[in-house]
This record gives C-alpha cells, sequence and structure tokens, in this order.
C-alpha cells in the first residue's frame, strides 16, 4: 500500500517481510481471537449453568459460520489486491484503508465502553434467545463472534499487498493460541489480568490503525486523489538498516515510512493522538460498576475487557 516515491532506495514498494507478516497477524489474531473466545466461554458458561447443553451444538453453529464469514472476506480483500495492479490497486488500498480505519476504529470504541457491561448483556441476550428458538441462539453466537472476525479481516488490509500465505498463517496461529489461552482460564488453570491485557493490545491496534490510515493517505496521493505526494516531512533512511528483519518488522507491522510526506505524517499523528485519547479516556461509570460486580459476586474471577 505504500509507494516507491516514499524512499530512495524503493524498500517501501516491497510487500512486508515474512516476520513482520507473521508477527503483526500473529497479535492481530491472538487480541481479536481472545475477546471473540471469552464472548463465545459467556455463552457456553450460561448454557451450561442453565442446564441447556442442547443448545451447545446452535452456538458452535453460529461460530463456525461467523469464522466462515472472516476467511470469506479476508480472501475478499486478499483477492482484490492481487488481481488489481498499478493505479487502481493503489486506488482501491486507499479506500479500504480508510473505511478499515473508520470501522476498526469505532469498534474499538465501542467495545471499551460497553466491555464492562457485555456478559451480563450476552447472559441476557442468551435467555431471550433460548426462549425464542434454536435460529436466535445460533445468531446470537454469529453476530457477537462475527463483530471480532469483521474487524479482524479489516486490520489485515495491511497485509493486502503481501501476495504470500504467511499473514494468514500468522493470524491462525493467533486465534489457536486465543483458544488455547480461553480454553485455560475457563478450566480454571490460566489467569491473566484482561483488563491490562486489552488495554495494551488495544492500544497496539491503534498504532496498527494509524499506519494503515496514513499508508491510504499515502495510496491516494500516489493516483493524484490527495496533494502533497512531493512534500517529504524528513528522511529517516539513515537511522538504521530498514532492509534488516527488524526494520521490515517495523515497516510490515506499523506502516511505518521513512520518507513520509507531510499530509502522511500529519494524518498518521493527528489520528494517533485523537484515538489514544479517546480509547485510554477512564469511563466514569467503570469503578461504580466493579464495585458494584464485588459487592454482589465476592468470588467473581470475571474482569473487564478492556
Amino acid at each position: 500500500m505504500t509507494v516507491a516515491a516514499d524512499c530512495p532506495v524503493s524498500i517501501q514498494a516491497t510487500a512486508p517481510g515474512i516476520s513482520s507478516q507473521l508477527l503483526g497477524s500473529g497479535l492481530i489474531g491472538l487480541r481479536e481471537g481472545l475477546e471473540a473466545a471469552i464472548v463465545v466461554t459467556i455463552l457456553v458458561a450460561f448454557l451450561v449453568k442453565a442446564k441447556r447443553r442442547d443448545a451447545l451444538k446452535w452456538v458452535w453453529l453460529g461460530v463456525a459460520a461467523a469464522i466462515i464469514m472472516t476467511i470469506a472476506v479476508f480472501l475478499t480483500i486478499q483477492f482484490s489486491a492481487y488481481t488489481i495492479k498499478n493505479l487502481a490497486a493503489e486506488a482501491v488500498a486507499g479506500i479500504a484503508s480508510l473505511v478499515a480505519v473508520a470501522i476498526v476504529t469505532t469498534m474499538l470504541l465501542w467495545m471499551k465502553k460497553a466491555a464492562a457491561g457485555l456478559s451480563g448483556e450476552l447472559r441476557a441476550e442468551m435467555a431471550r434467545a433460548l426462549q425464542t428458538g434454536a435460529p436466535a441462539v445460533l445468531l446470537l453466537a454469529f453476530l457477537a463472534v462475527g463483530r471480532e472476525g469483521i474487524e479482524t479481516a479489516l486490520f489485515m488490509v495491511g497485509y493486502a499487498k503481501a501476495e504470500t500465505a504467511w499473514p494468514l498463517t500468522g493470524l491462525i496461529i493467533g486465534v489457536l493460541l486465543a483458544a488455547a489461552i480461553a480454553c485455560g482460564m475457563y478450566a480454571g488453570a490460566i489467569r491473566i489480568n484482561l483488563s491490562k491485557f486489552f488495554t495494551y493490545t488495544g492500544v497496539f491496534l491503534v498504532i496498527v490503525a494509524a499506519g494503515i490510515l496514513s499508508s491510504g493517505v499515502g495510496a491516494l496521493q500516489k493516483v493524484g486523489w490527495l496533494p502533497g505526494r512531493g512534500n517529504r516531512a524528513f528522511d529517516i533512511n539513515s537511522w538504521f538498516d530498514w532492509l534488516s528483519w527488524y526494520g521490515a518488522i517495523i515497516r510490515g507491522v506499523f506502516n511505518i515510512s521513512p520518507t513520509p510526506t507531510v499530509l502522511r505524517l500529519a494524518t498518521w499523528l493527528t489520528y494517533l493522538i485523537i484515538a489514544l485519547a479517546l480509547f485510554l479516556r477512564p469511563s466514569a461509570s467503570t469503578p461504580k460498576r466493579a464495585s458494584s460486580s464485588a459487592a454482589n459476586h465476592p468470588t467473581s474471577t470475571e474482569r473487564p475487557m478492556t
């Protein structure tokens, strides 16, 4: 999604390296996969406690449908990148990046706001779905997991030009690791601070989104839809070897350009400042809810998801 003009030695014209593809997509898969796994765990635990194991098959069918949808969206993004070339590819990549960042930012901020009461809401929705019937249970599981799946697929826009199976491999590894952690937590064998985990990984995803947005701006500058393509903010090619494994990771995971345009840099900084401020802003209702939950369920091991 970046252009050769961004860098005199054309390092930006290359696709992300294998290490950056695996690391970046793996971290995204781990974060989003664990969030989805916790949602599934809440639904499964409710059904087990309610002695409605007969409805579990509909939950798993909904989860399977959500996974299939996620893979379809991911492959559509990858296929589009493979088949569309030259300036048309840059235009599509630029628009896709802007749309993806808008959607995933909205989802991240919504999840942070809704996380404190998400468990109770899911249980209430499952109770209503059980009264409605099997299709409602399936739909609830599909939507709950599908939301995370779509967010995951959109984050993978940054790897659309890789033209290899490594991004998908890293994503699968991350999701499998997330599933293993969720199973361990459900069994009581693993304990982690989910609040800190989702805060730290949320910051990581915001930085990734900032890079995707900046890369999209650069692509639109290349096709002439945005001005300032020749206005470079700085050149940091000499800071270190950008062709090294660590340089490839920085470029591949975070879409960093050593010679960004002024508009790309301004877009990156503006988004990063505003998005981080909104994401890290403490919720006034969280302490009250946490205290109330602790009072009513002193032995509960549940934690908020952000």
